[in-house]
């Protein structure tokens, strides 16, 4: 794809300044973590952030850049402390903030600390030579641990900011709550919803807690709770909504119930119609009047 990148001109607490490009490039098939840098390497011409695309988080890069830079690190990794590290990728560190080693899924037994790998990367161009070209490679499991053994300073940053791995709808969701409860403020976020803002609104409607934006309508005697209600939607009367999210052009019908789901754009919820806790519907899904999804 065909991209003008944009500059971004940061300047540091001690007074130097960095450029961040914004870049991208898709892969024909999977390249793995690592691959997908590596793809990436004819745009590159100095320190790169990475980041994985599926977490949600609140870092202080300046900060992070920085602490790379004064160490001299080849790779930076960033770290998240976690309750249940159990899922996760422990890693090990000096008091110096070096890294010891990478514990990949441990068993219980084998849990040493509580720090994570939280999936941003500062890298230095020569950790591209340590990944081959057009090969699925993996930054945790390949990459990392040979800088590790051929002893590259590889550090880790211990960020204290919000974090979310958001790459599975039960974390996505908790990603809202999290925003709507102001666990976790991103500098872009909706205002919450005002009734006199909307497009129509019917009477009894309550609200709770959510984001709703002003192109929407609603009917008569709502209650939206905790969730998040994107452009166009059309909320029939006596619609129940908690702690869902509805992206754009969705209608739902009179009477329906949503609890804990995601719906995808301009999809069509029946009359009476109930989505329970943990659905997922993708774009343009069709539900019919009275009718279940979900978990009986």
């Amino acid at each position: 794809l065909g991209y003008q990148p944009e500059k971004v001109e940061t300047v540091l607490g001690d007074g130097s300044a960095f450029n961040i490009k914004l870049r991208y490039m898709v892969e024909k098939f999977p390249l793995g973590t690592a691959g997908a840098y590596k793809n990436t390497e004819s745009l590159l011409d100095g320190t790169t952030i990475v980041f994985n695309g599926d977490i949600l988080c609140d870092f202080d890069l300046t900060e992070i850049i920085h602490f790379h830079r004064k160490r001299s690190a080849v790779a930076t990794l960033v770290l998240t402390r976690v309750q249940d590290p159990l899922d996760y990728g422990l890693v090990e560190t000096k008091e110096d903030g070096r890294i010891k080693r990478f514990l990949e899924k441990p068993r219980s037994c084998e849990v040493t600390c509580d720090t994570i790998n939280a999936g941003a990367y500062i890298l230095e161009p020569q950790v591209l030579e340590m990944i081959p070209i057009g090969e699925n490679c993996s930054f945790e499991r390949s990459v990392f641990p040979a800088l590790l053994a051929s002893r590259q300073p590889v550090y880790a940053y211990i960020s204290q900011g919000y974090w979310i791995d958001i790459g599975t709808p039960e974390k996505y969701l908790k990603a809202h709550r999290d925003i709507l409860n102001n666990h976790f403020t991103p500098s872009v976020v909706a205002s919450l919803s005002n009734t006199d803002t909307l497009a129509t609104v019917g009477a009894a409607t309550t609200f709770q807690n959510s984001v709703i934006d002003s192109s929407v309508k609603i009917g008569e005697k709502v209650r939206i709770h905790g969730s998040s209600i994107d452009q166009d939607c059309q909320i029939g009367n006596q619609v129940v909504i908690n702690e869902s999210v509805l992206w754009k052009g969705i209608k739902v019908g009179d009477h329906a119930e949503l609890a804990g789901c995601v719906v995808g754009n301009y999809c069509e919820i029946g009359c009476h119609a109930v989505l329970s806790k943990g659905v997922v519907l993708g774009d343009n899904c069709k539900i019919s009047d009275y009718g279940y999804v979900g978990q009986r």
